[in-house]
């Protein structure tokens, strides 16, 4: 890609305020790969997001509780964050609807289990298939998540 990296030091440092310039940049930036940009299959399901492990923990968070990946209204597609799918999606998230909250909208990255909204809210912070531990600070940013 020819002036990629040109295109990508201006996406990170505007030197112009036109809003089409802009748009441009950012449509360039979203096209174009970025570093640990990445999509993994976590017990037969596509998981995106940046640097995505084996059991779904991605570069924003990395603990041993960081095991879930979660499934966006707009796209159906699951991330291990809502800061992954902002870095990775080409639009805008939506959480999951409260009208599909029976559908399975988390996936367990130990196992593989795949949870609804209301069996992840009540499984007490551990896999009920697996009892792997999961991390309770998501909780504050259901509503990223869940529609409320």
């Amino acid at each position: 890609m020819a002036g990629g990296w040109d295109e990508f030091v201006k996406k990170r440092c505007p030197s112009s305020p036109s809003p089409t310039a802009n748009a441009r940049r950012t449509a360039f930036a979203r096209s174009a790969p970025l570093p640990g940009v990445s999509s993994r299959t976590v017990h037969g399901v596509r998981v995106r997001g940046v640097d995505v492990g084996p059991e779904t923990r991605c570069s924003h968070y990395g603990t041993d509780r960081d095991v879930v990946a979660l499934r966006f209204g707009c796209c159906e597609a699951y991330y291990p964050c809502f800061e992954c799918h902002e870095t990775v999606a080409d639009h805008d998230s939506e959480p999951w609807p409260r009208e599909r909250f029976d559908e399975p909208a988390v996936l367990c990255g130990v196992c593989g289990a795949e949870l609804t909204v209301g069996e992840y809210r009540d499984c007490g912070h551990s896999c009920p298939d697996c009892d792997a531990a999961f991390n309770p600070g998501c909780a504050a940013h259901e509503d990223r998540y869940f529609e409320s």
